[in-house]
């Protein structure tokens, strides 16, 4: 049976921790092999190179687009790689070797974007079309670095392995995602080397315009339906919990056994990935389990996902959810009974490329929590001047979640939980599933609301 594993970018950044945990552990000889890496990029380097991920800091792609100085940056990137492969010679990286494949690399990304930028000048092509493909060059970059640092780790250790570079630098190649996937492993015997292989996947979609930042998570499930892979299992510094340990405490909390595909969904919406949701749906399709792995835990055996599973007893398993939100109501008089009212506002919010994670309607009033990035002015504008009452208030979102918790009585405790801390709920969604209650609450309540839930609903004995 082969495995599928993917490793996070905070896990790689600790890559002797996952040299000994994850790849070598309690194994010997044969027991290495029959398993596939793909890798993240280290901590902090895809923001380095696109932007932050939560905060939106700008990195070297913001300077491409603003034609600024981004070959003074790449220089300044190609620093910091090298001082993060410096801490990795305690375990057999050849530094003169890494310093080599990565300064060509980046030497590589100055040539194709400096083309780039030559043909964006001519004003004679599409800009947005040219900005995609910086964008792909660049997010290609930490995931070559770190593959490539890992398959020189482990041969130095003793331990076969291949460099599978999904990124195409090499090539002009004018192939699908699925289509590289399938001809990078044509050839490869997974009995007898572990390939490592880069989270980015070059193709003629793009898999950054598809996905975006969950491009890694992608390219590791494509992997895994097209090897057929026995079990995916993804590596993260921490386990799938019933709440955050950071907010309630760590005895208060405890790694979640199993839950399905739907609960997965529901996670990651309001920002707790499991795995990315356009990368489980072709996992759930082929009946591929996941298992999301601590590792700095390996002998835990961490949290099954699967397809089918539902808990025998009717319970809440995962509390959970977000500060980072706003809820928008939009209030017309002229709604009641007006067919196609909220077709016309969803229109709106396709134009702005935006989803809601909630959305409440009564006669008059439709309310829509977003993320708060996601509130451009212009969005906002654009509602008031369209609509009688416009409302815009930063709040959280606090979930309760669980496979099976159509159970009369839950959503009474769970309010009445809230209502014991003094906490006002704004706005509530809860649907014919049944796997997911959502409410609204003022932001400064958000810790408080978490820690009141987690004790009413997921008490730990």
């Amino acid at each position: 049976m082969i495995t599928v594993e993917k490793i996070g970018g905070t896990s790689m950044s600790k890559f002797p921790d996952v040299l000994q945990n994850i790849i070598i552990g309690k194994r010997t000889g044969k027991d290495y092999y029959n398993r596939i890496f793909v890798v993240s990029a280290y901590n902090g380097v895809t923001n380095w190179l696109l932007e932050h991920k939560k905060t939106g800091e700008p990195g070297v792609y913001d300077l491409f687009v603003r034609n600024e100085d981004y070959n003074a940056a790449l220089d300044a990137l190609l620093k910091k790689l090298l001082a993060i492969n410096e801490t990795f010679a305690g375990i057999k990286l050849d530094l003169s070797i890494a310093e080599k494949f990565i300064s060509k690399r980046i030497q590589r990304s100055k040539d194709y974007l400096n083309s780039l930028a030559e043909v964006l000048a001519s004003g004679y092509v599409n800009k947005q079309n040219i900005l995609l493909a910086a964008r792909e060059i660049l997010a290609s970059i930490g995931e070559a670095h770190s593959a490539f640092n890992s398959v020189n780790i482990l041969q130095n250790n003793g331990i076969k392995a291949t460099f599978v570079d999904l990124c195409g630098f090499h090539d002009a190649d004018y192939i699908t995602i699925d289509e590289r996937i399938m001809k990078a492993f044509v050839d490869i015997d997974c009995s007898s080397t572990i390939p490592m292989v880069t989270g980015y996947t070059k193709g003629t979609e793009g898999i950054m315009r598809e996905f975006d930042r969950g491009y890694s998570e992608v390219t590791f499930s494509k992997i895994a339906v097209e090897v057929g892979a026995g079990e995916a299992v993804i590596h993260k510094e921490y386990h799938l919990s019933t709440a955050d340990p950071a907010v309630v405490g760590v005895e208060n909390s405890k790694p979640v056994g199993y839950t399905n595909y739907d609960v997965a969904d529901q996670l990651a919406d309001i920002g707790m990935e499991a795995i990315h949701p356009k990368a489980s749906k072709p996992l759930e399709v082929a009946g591929i389990n996941i298992r999301i792995k601590n590792t700095f835990e390996p002998d835990h055996p961490g949290t099954i996902i699967t397809r089918d599973y539902r808990g025998e007893e009717s319970k809440v398993e995962i509390i959970s959810g977000t500060d980072k939100v706003v809820a928008i109501e939009v209030h017309d008089p002229y709604m009641v009974g007006q067919v196609g009212f909220d077709l016309n506002m969803m229109k709106i919010m396709q134009r702005y490329n935006i989803s809601y994670i909630l959305k409440a309607t009564n006669a008059n009033s439709i309310t829509m929590v977003i993320w708060e990035k996601d509130a451009d002015d212009e969005l906002i504008k654009e509602l008031k001047g369209t609509y009688h009452r416009v409302t815009v208030k930063k709040t959280a979102l606090v979930c309760a979640l669980g496979t099976n918790i159509a159970k009369p009585g839950t959503l009474a405790k769970a309010t009445g939980a809230l209502y014991n801390k003094g906490i006002n709920i704004e706005s509530v969604s809860q649907s014919l599933m049944q796997v997911n209650m959502q409410f609204v609450i003022d932001r400064e309540k958000y810790k408080d609301a978490i820690i009141a839930l987690n004790q009413a609903l997921c008490p730990k004995n």
